[in-house]
């Protein structure tokens, strides 16, 4: 485990198949503190500082300005899990959006 001044906390796991992934996930649940991260057998669970979700609601916030400044569609869709399979990788955002192309 690594773990530093204005650094979240970190553990990595190796050698992790992606159905303990996927167990790991839903044993978990979907309102955690901790972010996971997956790709090919490493497993890295992150517990952000109360910094870092100052930012992300700064930054978060910053997006819909812009958005609706800009007169952009777009739905937000928080902390949401993207994972794939077929590249063994998966990773949770801590917000993210969806913005539709017009053309």
């Amino acid at each position: 485990m690594t773990v530093g001044k204005n650094r979240a906390d970190r553990v990595m796991l190796y050698d992790i198949s992606w159905q303990q992934f996927e167990n790991l996930l839903k044993d978990l649940g979907e309102h955690r503190a901790g972010r996971l991260a997956y790709d090919r057998t490493t497993l890295e669970i992150i517990t952000p500082l109360p910094e870092h979700e100052h930012y992300k609601e700064v930054i978060s916030d910053l997006v819909k300005e812009i958005a609706d400044v800009l007169d952009l569609d777009y739905e937000s869709f928080g902390s949401t899990t993207w994972k794939r399979e077929s590249r063994m990788a998966g990773v949770e955002s801590d917000n993210c959006f969806y913005f539709q192309n017009d053309f």
